[in-house]
């Protein structure tokens, strides 16, 4: 009898097993872009199976080996493509944004004028902790010009507005929002600037660099961490219609990261999340735990991780903070001989090169302009001199808008990932052409001189300060398009596919995940993005209105369209 149950209870676990046994799905009749390899690789079929992908190559093959009945997706000459990674973004600030009211030009029905954008504040504007908030604001985009707080001040007499600009690091407030952030012209500016107007003496309601951070802080204040969830949902939402898989969010704070690893494990959120804490977040951290582990997935390999640390010198080049060896051409309202400034002294950025060095912490440095990326290169020469380490850690210099061909030289030299924002060229290059001359500004993100270096290259929207469409900066880096329609230092345009690879194989590369994620290839997850049209194979002009079809993690569908 004993026996006889033991026999019926392997029976049971054998048909449960087949019964509960994920079908493999075969992907067929479309462009398969694989990503492997230096020039475009195409297969017929890919089978998925579970989360991973277990065969690449003929129909025929796949239909042999996928078993009986698999399920069977056509593609319908549709592209298919590895899952977009996110190199360099703002997870908990797109969050945070959608309590207010997105203005931006990636919004849905993008104002085209002032009356426009005061029009959707009043009319989608819903008070959150007493204030309307709009986001994504750039006056370049206005027909008409700058939005002044006089305008705002008669739309909104009573009720506070802030409005941020698309950049993160400026905004303006009504007066109505001055008198409830405690804003005077006696109030001291610490790390940028309350601009007053020379000519009434008032305040023009714009703040620039920290008591704008602090004035948001202030407005959006604290809410509830199932806000914050649902803020998450809406985030993940933004970032899956737009083919990404996985996502980071840097300048991350402890409660950050803590809610952050709690939406992975209660599954609010699907796609793969990375945390990038500054210096002295990292400095908490190590303090509670000094043996702690960066760059390891909270699930083997997905979930959440914190990745590194991030390391800032420098500002905005638009907003005249970024730090050059040479002067800006225009310094109206500035020193004539003004280079802009590092955020912190050398010897700190010394400090923290050092740390992750010696720690094997992924350095991520944030320079804009040339003199504060020579900074970071002088920061990792003294770590790489005095740790003795010279392998390839992935370390980044995010940003690199402005570097030069001989700073490219180092990054070569020392291992270093070049990770920039094409988009960049077409909100602000010619806003670059005149504060920095011609010259400096031809030189802005310059992707082929640093692929021809053999620099690794990876490209990032850092939504929200741009859109989240990849495909928009693939158009960015090929075209090198300004808002003028300008095409801005023509030798720095790369290929559609070397476009690709910065947001998919090379992006993976940067995080250290080039075995599990940026290719299409077996046993590599099967993390992927359904395209309408390849991004070889149309005219160049036309890779900006690609359209995201699907979004696949994992082998489950996150994402239709």
């Amino acid at each position: 009898m004993k026996n006889t149950n033991k026999i019926f209870s392997v029976i049971l676990l054998i048909f449960s097993v087949t019964a509960f046994a994920s079908t493999p799905t075969i992907y067929f009749n479309g462009d398969i872009l694989t990503m492997e390899g230096e020039t475009p690789n195409y297969v017929e079929a890919i089978i998925v199976k579970d989360d991973k992908i277990t065969f690449t190559g003929k129909m025929t093959e796949a239909l042999t080996q996928a078993g009986l009945n698999p399920a069977l997706h056509d593609l319908k000459g549709h592209s298919l493509l590895p899952g977009f990674i996110d190199t360099w973004g703002h997870f908990t600030l797109i969050a945070q944004d959608t309590l207010g009211v997105n203005v931006a030009y990636f919004s849905k029905n993008p104002p085209q004028n002032k009356k426009q954008l005061i029009d959707k504040l009043k009319k989608e504007g819903k008070p959150f902790n007493g204030w309307i908030i709009g986001t994504g604001y750039s006056d370049v985009l206005l027909s008409d010009g700058a939005l002044t707080k006089a305008e705002l001040d008669n739309a909104f007499p009573n009720q506070p507005v802030l409005i941020e600009n698309i950049s993160t690091l400026t905004g303006m407030v009504n007066s109505a929002g001055l008198r409830k952030l405690g804003i005077t012209k006696s109030t001291k500016a610490v790390s940028g600037f309350i601009p007053v107007d020379p000519k009434t003496g008032e305040l023009t309601g714009e703040l620039i660099g920290v008591p704008y951070l602090s004035s948001v802080a202030k407005a959006v204040g604290r809410y509830s961490q199932d806000l914050t969830f649902q803020t998450y949902r809406k985030a993940e939402k933004i970032y899956i219609s737009n083919g990404f898989t996985t996502v980071q969010s840097y300048e991350s704070s402890l409660s950050d990261m803590h809610n952050l690893r709690l939406a992975i494990e209660r599954k609010i959120i699907s796609v793969d999340l990375i945390a990038l804490p500054t210096f002295d977040t990292v400095d908490q951290m190590l303090l509670a735990n000094p043996n702690l582990k960066f760059g390891v997935y909270s699930d083997g390999d997905h979930g959440f991780k914190v990745a590194g640390i991030q390391v800032p010198t420098d500002g905005s080049p638009q907003l005249r903070l970024a730090y050059f060896s040479k002067p800006y051409v225009m310094t109206t309202g500035l020193p004539n001989d003004w280079h802009g400034f590092p955020y912190y002294p050398q010897a700190l950025i010394d400090k923290y090169a050092k740390l992750a060095y010696e720690k094997n912490i992924q350095y991520f440095g944030y320079s804009n302009g040339d003199g504060g990326i020579d900074m970071t290169l002088a920061a990792i020469s003294k770590a790489i001199e005095q740790t003795g380490i010279t392998e390839d850690r992935r370390t980044v210099i995010a940003h690199s808008f402005f570097v030069r061909d001989d700073q490219l030289e180092e990054y070569k030299k020392k291992n270093i990932m070049a990770v920039m924002m094409p988009n960049g060229t077409w909100l602000y290059g010619d806003i670059y052409s005149m504060i920095l001359g011609a010259e400096r500004a031809r030189n802005l993100s310059p992707l082929n001189s640093a692929n021809t270096k053999g620099v690794v290259t990876a490209i990032h929207n850092d939504t929200p300060s741009s859109g989240p469409n990849a495909l928009f900066s693939v158009w960015s880096a090929v075209n090198r398009r300004t808002l003028s329609g300008e095409v801005l230092g023509p030798e720095q345009r790369i290929s559609p596919y070397l476009a690709l690879k910065a947001f998919t194989r090379n992006a993976a590369y940067q995080y250290r995940e080039e075995s599990k994620k940026g290719t299409i290839a077996p046993d590599k997850m099967a993390d992927l993005v359904e395209l309408d049209q390849n991004p070889l194979k149309i005219d160049i002009n036309d890779i900006k209105n690609i359209q995201v079809l699907r979004t696949i993690k994992g082998g489950k569908e996150i994402f239709a369209n």
